[in-house]
């Protein structure tokens, strides 16, 4: 199936920024459309909206179409190869006052929930994520870890819970990880890279339709507002503070991947 790429038409573009326009637009439509500035492929879309189902994300582009806003075309470039640099910010999808708000909520949750308990799972993505229709013997985590002890610890814990463990050290490593590799079911990401950034990283792989829905757990020894802040904005599935258990780690695989424990 040939991609399915969204643009704004005149029509949308004169809603979305015409003077007066978006307030008189409903909040779902202002959102899609805003999305579309920024990146328009269907699971792209999916992806950064991934606390609603398919069927309704679907319907909503089915009415903006049907208004003559937006409209499906061919993408206009070639995808480059993924690579991560780490050397500039990520860019963030653009919120309404709204998300906005929902967002200050989750993360201050986030935060007493990562002081009382060492895990956050961001539910609402993680309810609209299909089941895994796998064993964790046949399930594919990719651990990414620079430090050696942290790498081995969770090589070790992942390999004890029953998962398959592949593992870079790396953000260069990882690109040709995800070049040249089977995609895998699972990415637990540290936030801090010698040669890249955890928050560039995700950000560049929910803008990319291969790896917008990938489930993607941060590793990270902060638990700044800030920092949880940026993770759940660009779509992080949820949040693990190092030091960690084997117990902890498969908790919170089994229920981002819908597993049995």
């Amino acid at each position: 199936m040939a991609a399915r790429v969204y643009y704004l038409t005149a029509a949308g573009k004169e809603a979305l920024w015409g003077k007066g326009g978006a307030t008189d637009l409903p909040v779902e439509y202002r959102r899609l459309l805003a999305l579309m500035e920024f990146e328009g492929h269907v699971d792209v879309i999916r992806g950064r909206l991934r606390r609603f189902p398919d069927r309704l994300i679907e319907e909503w582009l089915k009415e903006l179409e049907d208004l003559k806003m937006i409209e499906l075309r061919q993408p206009a470039d070639k995808v480059p190869d993924i690579t991560f640099t780490g050397s500039r910010e990520p860019q963030l999808p653009p919120l309404g006052a709204e998300d906005s708000q929902r967002l200050a909520r989750t993360t201050v949750i986030a935060g007493a929930t990562l002081l009382r308990s060492g895990s956050f799972l961001a539910a609402d993505r993680i309810a609209n994520l299909p089941p895994l229709a796998k064993a964790p013997a046949q399930t594919v985590v990719l651990l990414v870890e620079d430090d050696p002890d942290q790498l081995a610890l969770g090589e070790l814990r992942l390999t004890m819970a029953g998962y398959k463990v592949r593992s870079v050290d790396r953000a260069k490593a990882l690109s040709r990880f995800l070049r040249e590799e089977a995609r895998p079911d699972l990415l637990l990401l540290d936030v801090m890279l010698p040669d890249g950034d955890g928050f560039d990283i995700l950000g560049r792989l929910r803008a990319r339709p291969e790896f917008a829905m990938l489930p993607i757990v941060l590793l990270t020894v902060k638990a700044e507002l800030a920092h949880i802040r940026k993770g759940l904005a660009l779509g992080a599935d949820g949040y693990i503070t190092k030091p960690y258990s084997k117990n902890q780690l498969a908790e919170v695989i089994s229920r981002v991947l819908k597993q049995p424990t």
